[in-house]
């Protein structure tokens, strides 16, 4: 029987060395296009899936090229550029109907001891548990500390919130890097910003992520965004997810489109349908 979870979602079907072909998540064909945290999470594991078992993915840069389709499945090329002594490097397509929607290079590693330092900033919130939980369409659990809104034509999506995998992954490191890979799109570092004129949140036009502490994505992770730059219709935010302990998962860059192009009520209406969330008078 199919698994309609986010370790389900991770399961890909493995056509030939290089070849995966992954499902989409059950709630797919509920939105106008696929959500960008599913192909690069099922991208590096098609990564993963080519590289020594005591490697694991220590960075990756995706650009998303193209709307995913909901109604087919994502086929994901993987080239084996090069393994070194104690790094891999992996470029993977994506492909629907013989286009390229997103494409990502992804590095691993063989895990080194050595001293740390963390100087990334943190608001920090409330506990999880103190929240009320938000509905959520995809295949995890989600606590925001500032709310998303439909309001003014945008959505603004939080960009402080917690999450976790909706089900119980497995003790699978490289399962729960995608997992962190999957929740890492969410939200936005513009959603809280009020410019006149500037849009709140766009397309994904690139995502890059570095991992640091293992952390398990099916407990409570803190993702934390701020925006740092917008101009010439596009944004760039940072990002940082950490565990309930405090230590730092990984840290994020994503840069958007930022149209200002109103949406139309019925847009809104199925986007604030979709979210879970009433649209704001």
């Amino acid at each position: 029987m199919e698994r309609r979870d986010l370790t389900g979602l991770l399961e890909l079907e493995q056509l030939d060395r290089d070849l995966f072909r992954g499902r989409n998540e059950p709630g797919a064909r509920a939105r106008l296009s696929l959500y960008g945290g599913q192909v690069a999470a099922q991208a590096l594991r098609a990564a993963g899936a080519t590289v020594p078992a005591d490697r694991l993915p220590h960075s990756l840069h995706g650009y998303f090229l193209r709307p995913g389709r909901v109604d087919l499945p994502v086929v994901f090329h993987v080239d084996r550029d090069r393994d070194g002594g104690s790094f891999s490097a992996r470029h993977v397509r994506a492909v629907q109907d013989g286009e390229v929607i997103f494409s990502m290079l992804a590095s691993f590693n063989t895990r080194e001891e050595a001293p740390a330092f963390d100087a990334v900033a943190t608001r920090g919130g409330p506990p999880a548990e103190t929240l009320p939980p938000r509905p959520s369409p995809l295949l995890v659990e989600v606590r925001e500390v500032t709310p998303t809104r439909v309001a003014d034509g945008q959505v603004r999506h939080s960009d402080r919130l917690w999450v976790r995998a909706a089900s119980r992954l497995p003790d699978d490191p490289l399962v729960h890097a995608c997992a962190l890979i999957y929740v890492s799109d969410l939200g936005s570092g513009f959603g809280q910003v009020e410019v006149p004129g500037l849009a709140a949140g766009g397309p994904s036009i690139d995502h890059a992520v570095w991992f640091h502490e293992p952390v398990r994505a099916d407990e409570w992770m803190l993702l934390e965004l701020w925006p740092m730059k917008a101009g010439g219709a596009r944004g760039v935010y940072a990002g940082s997810l950490r565990g309930t302990d405090g230590r730092l998962g990984a840290v994020l860059v994503q840069e958007m489109l930022l149209r200002e192009r109103p949406l139309s009520p019925e847009i809104l209406r199925r986007v604030a349908e979709y979210l879970g969330v009433t649209p704001d008078d």
